[in-house]
């Protein structure tokens, strides 16, 4: 049923101060700008390997502009959603239906570039709360024109999003949603002991979802928590952020075996970001 995380949403106040942050952080410029003008938002967006960044601000009235303010108002800048990819929308409809959730019927969605005036058009699903547990989130199969791809990344640019790390007080929970309704792999379940805390990867377009229960209550909704993003070169990566006046911690040993981390401390509209290398 679902195919990808297709995008990931950040609410911010100023597009153009975010946009310039991330330009620095990405190393690449954003390959679309433009409106929801039924919405009453604006946005830049980043294209990568396995899925696209989009900054959105509100400009004028509508429920993207609605949504923009209340989670700014309540938090800040930061991420607000996340956007499960699929190829057969009406198939997913189906599906969902048959399975007893009341779910909307799909509609269309439009945005026109400021660049050169393409138009880009989709098809969403939005999604009850007990299939979104809490995040903001909706199913999206896109049916007209697309974002440019950019062919080649530099060595200290980011180039994928290599995992998005959900907070949940409902493992099982969230594993009847995402492996059982939604049909996404999980390839771990585990409890690291030292940390009492059970971690799960849910993996496709070669993407993970990680999500770590915090408890073990079943209470309270699910939260977007923070981003690592994935680098062919983390020395030249880190080296060319620390010109860029944005502050980093030092290069260690990740907790996964073979990789490099640095965690960013600047620059990210208030989201907890981590770059990785895989060696």
């Amino acid at each position: 049923m679902i195919s990808a995380v297709d995008h990931l949403i950040v609410a911010v106040t100023n597009l153009d101060e975010a946009e310039k942050n991330y330009k620095k952080i990405f190393g690449i410029d954003p390959v679309w700008k433009g409106e929801h003008k039924e919405l009453g938002t604006t946005n830049a967006i980043f294209n990568f390997k396995n899925t696209y960044f989009e900054l959105l601000s509100a400009e004028g009235n509508g429920l993207g502009a609605d949504l923009v303010n209340t989670h700014i108002t309540q938090n800040g800048d930061g991420l607000i959603g996340m956007v499960l990819g699929t190829e057969d929308i009406y198939s997913a409809e189906r599906l969902l239906k048959e399975k007893g959730f009341s779910v909307t019927e799909p509609s269309e969605g439009s945005g026109k570039s400021f660049i050169n005036n393409e138009i880009r058009k989709w098809e969403n699903m939005f999604l009850p709360p007990e299939l979104s547990r809490g995040i903001f989130s909706f199913i999206i199969q896109h049916t007209h024109g697309g974002l440019p791809k950019i062919c080649n990344y530099d060595r200290a640019s980011i180039n994928k999003l290599d995992h998005v790390v959900i907070n949940t007080n409902d493992a099982d929970g969230f594993i009847n949603i995402y492996k059982d309704i939604f049909n996404i792999r999980l390839a771990l379940d585990k409890v690291i002991e030292h940390w009492k805390t059970r971690i799960l990867f849910f993996r496709l377009n070669k993407t993970t979802i990680e999500v770590v229960e915090q408890s073990h209550s079943g209470e309270g909704p699910d939260k977007l928590w923070g981003l690592a993003w994935a680098v062919e070169s983390i020395k030249s990566a880190h080296e060319r952020l620390t010109k860029e006046g944005i502050e980093l911690t030092e290069i260690k040993q990740g907790l996964k075996e073979n990789t490099l981390v640095t965690t960013i401390k600047s620059h990210t509209n208030n989201i907890p970001t981590l770059l990785i290398q895989h060696l």
